[in-house]
């Protein structure tokens, strides 16, 4: 390798040739890497190699080997080092905001040795050994500034539908590792696209956390909220009431998992299917015509369910109230699950958090980019079917005895 920096291109290629040995195409992608260190090392220090001049902005400091492996082999690169600043490869640089997030997590732990066993396998993969503290310090810094921009950015415009999930992952402090509860927000704009409007870190799902989170997300301009969905939980239930006033739409598919873990596992498929004839119904009144009967009908067979269907009947019909073109959207939380696992898969390389910074640094750079995705992409639900809602709801609200600028959230708890 030293030979390969030391000769130029064509001295380096004619000795590859003349090899007996010599691997054509794997030596040809080496060399051409080189060449692209070489003149990127060249360009962030001022000058070439050897060359003195007063615009020279930093000094060489010899090679950090690293192996890389590429469909054409695995190739052992000698990586230029600077004597002030750092040099990382573009064609190794993440190209993605999540990928550099990975990467500052996983470093942010080995620099300050509470890396698990997990991440010190990763750390030589990722070239993190040769990482200073001040370089990691400069890219969590700029990777931070990015999330922090990303969750506290105003919010305009009315936001009729709004999620709210919670997962919990492993932070190390000074007393040991802790659970804490990852909570994010997504809603649906009045433009019918999706967005991810917040994120934050506590050390509960409690009712004070989810209270002030919701309130956080009030002071930073969400308005207009006109449905909710969640998972059954009590302090979360309690905030949405208190800060937005709003009734609540329990999430159908975990009411319907909690169900069948009610009975026994030969009739977890007739539950479901029962329960499941409720959901299928064309209106609010069909639906809770044949709600009332699958009740009747479970009463013997599995009493403990047909008594938690028969009192969750106002929080899984609530959607209903809505346009049925809504409904597929509203019933489920699929769409937060599936974040969840994106974040879990990260979570599962790092393992266990150096502190809540990080957390907040991963999951906030994987949103920021699903939020970019859905901005651009197709829209959730019609501009126009949520203008109408709005207009069909102003002209509703006189007569309503209790009048609220929010009237319904959607949040997705676990």
């Amino acid at each position: 390798m030293a030979d390969g920096n030391s000769m130029n291109a064509s001295e380096a290629a004619g000795k590859m040739l003349a090899s007996e040995h010599a691997d054509v195409l794997r030596e040809a992608v080496r060399l051409m890497l080189i060449e692209i260190m070489e003149g990127e090392v060249a360009e962030l220090a001022g000058g070439e190699r050897y060359e003195r001049s007063a615009e020279r902005l930093a000094q060489r400091n010899g090679y950090r080997r690293r192996q890389w492996d590429t469909r054409v082999g695995s190739l052992d690169l000698a990586i230029p080092r600077l004597r002030s600043g750092s040099y990382f490869p573009s064609f190794l640089e993440p190209r993605r905001r999540s990928e550099q997030a990975l990467v500052a997590v996983v470093a942010e732990a080995y620099v300050n040795g509470v890396s698990t066993r997990k991440v010190e396998r990763l750390v030589a993969q990722l070239g993190i050994e040769s990482m200073s503290r001040s370089t990691v310090s400069r890219l969590c810094k700029t990777l931070d500034e990015q999330v922090q921009i990303f969750r506290s950015r105003p919010l305009a415009g009315r936001y009729p539908y709004l999620w709210l999930d919670a997962k919990v992952e492993r932070v190390r402090e000074s007393g040991g590792v802790r659970h804490k509860a990852l909570v994010v927000a997504y809603g649906v704009h009045e433009s019918g696209c999706r967005e991810v409007i917040g994120i934050d870190v506590g050390e509960a799902e409690t009712e004070a956390f989810w209270r002030e989170f919701l309130r956080g997300l009030v002071s930073r301009g969400l308005d207009g909220v006109l449905l909710a969905v969640s998972d059954a939980h009590e302090g979360l239930k309690r905030a949405i009431a208190q800060v937005l006033g709003c009734p609540w739409q329990r999430c159908t598919v975990h009411f319907l998992r909690d169900m069948q873990g009610h009975v026994h596992r030969s009739q977890q498929q007739m539950v479901a299917a029962a329960i499941r004839q409720v959901f299928a119904a064309d209106d609010a009144a069909e639906a809770r015509s044949r709600l009332a009967g699958v009740v009747a009908s479970l009463e013997t067979a599995a009493p403990k369910v047909a008594l938690l269907l028969e009192a969750a009947e106002e929080e899984l019909l609530a959607l209903m109230s809505f346009p049925r073109e809504h409904w597929p959207k509203l019933r489920s939380t699929n769409p937060l699950e599936r974040l969840n696992k994106e974040i879990a898969r990260r979570s599962d390389v790092v393992g266990i958090y150096p502190n809540d910074a990080s957390l907040i640094r991963l999951a906030g750079a994987l949103l920021l980019e699903q939020n970019d995705e859905w901005l651009v992409g197709r829209r959730y639900l019609s501009g126009e079917s949520l203008a109408g809602l709005h207009a069909a709801r102003q002209a509703d609200e006189p007569k309503r005895s209790a009048p609220s600028s929010r009237e319904v959230v959607l949040l997705t708890t676990r």
